[in-house]
């Protein structure tokens, strides 16, 4: 692989800016000269900028499929049904983080609250994809909310505050898990199948807040606020958002993680959730998968983006 990749190098050599998404994948784009970003164990995006006319000749074995003017996708002609799996799940995240991102500049957000931030993973990709507005976060559990605050730290238009966010201000226990799944809810049979993580889950007790009565302050020093809500709590994210009460209207967008598949008990099915968000004017612009199984191939949650489109600034 790293044959390769230094043959695409050496041929836009001068041109090249090289972000990745995994090991053996790239995409290549261009402003005015190609950047190259990672897919999967077996290819590469490549875009290139408007002015970009000349093509890019893979090597043998590889094929080139175009995804518009600006880009192109670079991939083995051989690649094995998990490198394909791989290819699929890289990409999907990369072009779903550009989307949101897209949708954050189209619609002028000046403020994303990111509730369920974990260490900061969101907010760092918002800020290497170009986001300049200011970020709230949110993260109840103690040990990922201290890792949050070194990451935002160096970051002045960064907020975080360690608590989850809900229909009433309270305090509760927090299910703990290894990684990015703790949840204020316990697993599904399905849940505990799948994952066996959930076998060495602890309790915390964290705080519990609503929304609408942390806005203003998130908001203080922002001229025409325009803010857009994510929420990734594993299971909890209708709970979140009804705490915004009537301010919800002030948001011009949001993003949640909506299930096909129960992981934990008493969470909303898509459905559900899409029927809440759509009642409050919310329409879906992007659905990216974020958990698919292998062996089955279905989507266990997808990354829903939504706006109002009323919300959308005039031009001129």
């Amino acid at each position: 692989m790293p044959t390769l990749r230094r043959r695409l190098l050496d041929l836009l050599r001068g041109q090249v800016n090289v972000h990745d998404l995994g090991p053996g994948a790239a995409v290549l784009e261009r402003r005015g000269d190609y950047r190259i970003t990672p897919a999967g164990p077996q290819s590469w995006l490549v875009s290139r900028g408007q002015d970009g006319q000349r093509p890019i000749v893979p090597p043998q074995g590889w094929s080139r499929v175009p995804l518009g003017p600006a880009a192109e996708l670079l991939a083995r002609d051989d690649m094995t049904p998990r490198q394909e799996f791989a290819l699929h799940k890289r990409a999907q995240n990369h072009l779903g983080a550009r989307h949101v991102v897209s949708i954050l500049g189209h619609y002028r957000v000046n403020c994303v609250f990111d509730v369920g931030a974990n260490i900061g993973q969101y907010g760092r990709q918002l800020r290497e994809l170009g986001y300049q507005g200011r970020i709230v976060s949110f993260e109840p559990v103690p040990a990922m909310a201290e890792k949050l605050r070194e990451v935002a730290s160096k970051d002045p238009d960064w907020q975080v505050h360690q608590m989850a966010l809900g229909r009433e201000d309270d305090t509760a226990e927090i299910n703990v898990v290894h990684g990015s799944m703790s949840s204020m809810l316990g697993p599904t049979d399905f849940g505990n199948t799948r994952y066996k993580r959930f076998q060495k889950t602890r309790t915390e007790q964290i705080s519990l807040r609503r929304l609408d009565g942390l806005m203003d302050e998130a908001l203080t020093g922002i001229e025409e606020p325009r803010p857009y809500l994510k929420m990734d709590t594993q299971g909890f994210d209708l709970e979140a958002y009804a705490g915004a009460g009537k301010r919800i209207g002030e948001f011009v967008g949001l993003q949640s993680e909506v299930a096909l598949m129960q992981i934990y008990e008493g969470m909303p099915r898509m459905a559900e959730a899409l029927a809440v968000y759509e009642a409050d004017g919310f329409e879906v612009t992007g659905m990216y998968p974020v958990t698919r199984e292998e062996d089955t191939g279905r989507v266990l949650e997808f990354d829903c983006v939504m706006v109002r489109a009323e919300a959308l600034p005039k031009k001129g």
